[in-house]
């Protein structure tokens, strides 16, 4: 029987501050560390943080990327998937999810928080949007893991 690899998906920012990356960077190593394939944006800020810190711990990213580019990945994206659909490439990011946690945050991220919702994936919260009826919160990084595992549909 083939091992089925969970998808996690981790959103946030293109820019950010030094904490908020070193808390993504954290958050990628751990879902690797439980062998499951990273999903984000594929660019800069927490995508790139949580990236770095899934590839150093062995793991697999992908990047959901907005242009038409695949050299546009941060370096730690192991397959870049090109959409050239700018903003509305975060539908396909959310649905390759089967849950995502938000770390920090822009207007890009509180979209794929409302689409995750609209398409019933669990979402964590760590130090991002607050008060959003669905998401559940969390305040650290390995509290915002442990959720992410715990909310995965059965297999």
């Amino acid at each position: 029987m083939a091992v089925v690899r969970r998808r996690i998906g981790i959103i946030g920012a293109g820019l950010c501050d030094e904490q908020i990356k070193k808390t993504a960077e954290h958050v990628g190593r751990m879902v690797a560390e439980r062998d499951a394939i990273l999903y984000c944006g594929g660019l800069g800020g927490v995508m790139e943080a949580a990236a770095k810190g899934a590839i150093e711990a062995g793991g697999v990213t992908v990047g959901i990327l907005p242009g038409t580019k695949a050299s546009d990945a941060n370096p730690y994206i192991s397959i870049p998937v090109v959409t050239g659909m700018s903003h509305a490439r975060n539908v396909i990011l959310v649905r390759s999810c089967e849950s995502i946690i938000s770390i920090g945050g822009s207007f890009g991220t509180l979209s794929e928080i409302a689409l995750a919702l609209k398409m019933w994936r669990p979402v964590v919260g760590l130090n991002t949007w607050k008060h959003l009826e669905g998401v559940h919160y969390v305040k650290t990084p390995e509290e915002a893991v442990k959720m992410a595992f715990e909310l995965l549909p059965i297999l």
